[in-house]
């Protein structure tokens, strides 16, 4: 029995999360460790979860000898040196759907809050006033809301307030026009077109170089006269001097902040304004929130650790919830297909990965499936660990080149995966399908040969020359040496075939047990065999 691993809970998570970890992992629970501990511990563990104190720099990477996944519970990984983790073929992980519902609820909090003026009615009354004419506010029904960043957030936020009767307006040029359609949205060709329309204005827009500033003097003279603005997304993305003048001047009519430039902000000069509406960074702070922050990356690092798709990696492509549901099942298929490809072409100097995805995986990001392939194409074959991280640098660091094409249509199958291993003068290609309800992997051609049979994990591969009773003499030496043949299939002459290759067929071979190389030299030297390999695809 394999030894458990091992991972360091090093910040406190929810319960659920912890639970999670502990039903697969022994766990320990780090949350008092100084920094001197954790670095002198590190290297114990083969996963971290951690939240936004924990500073997994170049230098303690380094020292996690073990680490295979750092779990970050939450969406920002600030704190953790990305680059030296994939340098070290280490996963990091976040949760970035973890607080997607309750940032979009704060965002209309505070909208409710800015256009009913409650903080100012609740501090009036509370110190013996009744002004209710002074705090008359304004309607959201029929209003129009711009959205500036269209994502996830963005979409809740729109969702929300269509419910409210409002008309929304969002930019964002990364999102399709189906999707502005499928919300009943109206998609802005340029920020500017929001600016001359919306009476609300919310931020939602990722922390960059091109966005710091994003609301500044010339976007506050372009909006309408009275507009409010909102931002809980991150700080600096409105200039707070220019928002401060916009209200000077009364362009600007009222103004929620939850983030800011620099945090913990106690002191501001829009602090104590009648027209401003502040919360301490509260977008993503409730019970729910932090409960489903800490699992979703407890699920992460399981994924991770026992061989899972890590759907939420930031250093491999993440790949949308939809696409996964179609690609998920070919991972596995992939995987044996390069290392099946990899198997036959030993023993020359491999050149060159091809992966060609054909029929419907073809219409979608099948980035995730072409990692997989080098995978198991390396797998057991270098010094190093081979995962989806790092199997592009280590590749690369053996001068082979991959590349990989994705073709629409596919002949007698919805769905194929072809791998060609080039070596030389050789070229070596497999191609397999899923079959079934749980898309089941199966091999469907060898060397141009057709065949089909479910991929195990101890496959045996013979050519030989297509003369009856082949199959039976395969059959007698495997019964000899206790081995239990699962199934058997054969691929006879490829089209186009000439020589000596139009007189060779393919066989495969799946067992209950490893098949030694003694054996596959016994039968090989047998009259009428050409080659043979056998392969443990587990």
């Amino acid at each position: 029995m394999s030894e458990r691993a091992k991972v360091l809970v090093k910040e406190k998570i929810g319960d659920s999360g912890v639970k999670l970890l502990e039903e697969h992992f022994d766990v320990d629970l780090g949350i008092d460790w100084d920094d001197e501990q954790l670095a002198a511990r590190i290297g114990e563990y083969d996963g971290i979860v951690i939240r936004s104190a924990t500073k997994m720099t170049a230098e303690l990477i380094d020292r996690a000898e073990k680490l295979r996944v750092i779990g970050r519970a939450g969406v920002g990984v600030d704190n953790v040196d990305v680059p030296a983790a994939t340098k070290r073929g280490i996963v990091v992980a976040n949760a970035p759907e973890s607080n997607v519902v309750t940032a979009a609820e704060h965002t209309m909090a505070l909208l409710l809050a800015l256009a009913r003026n409650i903080p100012r009615a609740h501090m009036s009354l509370t110190s013996g006033k009744w002004e209710r004419s002074k705090l008359s506010g304004v309607e959201l029904y029929e209003k129009t809301l711009g959205v500036l960043g269209f994502g996830r957030i963005g979409q809740l936020v729109a969702q929300r307030a269509r419910g409210f009767g409002m008309r929304v307006i969002a930019f964002d040029p990364f999102v399709s026009a189906e999707r502005y359609r499928e919300l009943g949205v109206e998609k802005a060709e340029r920020p500017e077109d929001i600016y001359a329309q919306a009476d609300f204005i919310t931020v939602h827009l990722p922390k960059t170089p091109e966005t710091e500033g994003f609301l500044g003097d010339t976007a506050f003279a372009a909006m309408r006269n009275g507009v409010r603005v909102l931002n809980v997304a991150r700080g600096g993305l409105i200039d707070e001097a220019a928002l401060e003048r916009a209200l000077d001047s009364g362009k600007v009519a009222g103004a929620a902040l939850d983030v800011f430039p620099s945090e913990p902000m106690t002191e501001s000069p829009l602090f104590g304004r009648e027209d401003v509406v502040v919360t301490p960074h509260l977008g993503a702070s409730t019970a729910e929130a932090t409960d489903r922050a800490g699992y979703q990356s407890a699920e992460q690092v399981v994924a991770a650790l026992d061989g899972g798709v890590v759907s939420t990696a930031v250093n491999i492509p993440a790949i949308a919830a939809e696409d996964m549901e179609v690609l998920g099942p070919f991972l596995p298929l992939a995987t044996q297909l390069g290392r099946l490809a990899m198997s036959l072409a030993e023993g020359s100097s491999v050149e060159r990965i091809e992966a060609a995805f054909f029929g419907r995986i073809a219409e979608f990001d099948t980035r995730l499936l072409g990692l997989a392939v080098i995978v198991g194409a390396l797998q057991g074959r270098t010094e190093e660990q081979v995962n989806l991280v790092n199997a592009p640098t280590m590749a690369q660091q053996r001068g082979i080149v991959f590349e990989e094409k994705a073709v629409s249509e596919a002949e007698d199958f919805n769905e194929l995966i072809r791998v060609t291993v080039v070596a030389g003068d050789e070229r070596v290609a497999v191609a397999g399908t899923g079959i079934g309800p749980h898309q089941a992997p199966h091999l469907v051609e060898v060397q141009g040969r057709r065949l089909t049979i479910e991929l195990e994990r101890h496959v045996t591969v013979f050519r030989y020359e297509d003369l009856p009773g082949m199959i039976g003499r395969v059959g007698t030496i495997f019964g000899a040496h206790g081995i239990n043949i699962s199934s058997a299939a054969v691929g006879h002459t490829p089209n186009g075939a000439d020589g000596a290759e139009q007189r060779r067929a393919a066989m495969v071979v799946t067992t209950d047990a490893a098949v030694g190389r003694d054996v596959v030299e016994e039968i090989v030297a047998s009259e009428g065999f050409v080659d043979g390999w056998s392969v443990d695809l587990g």
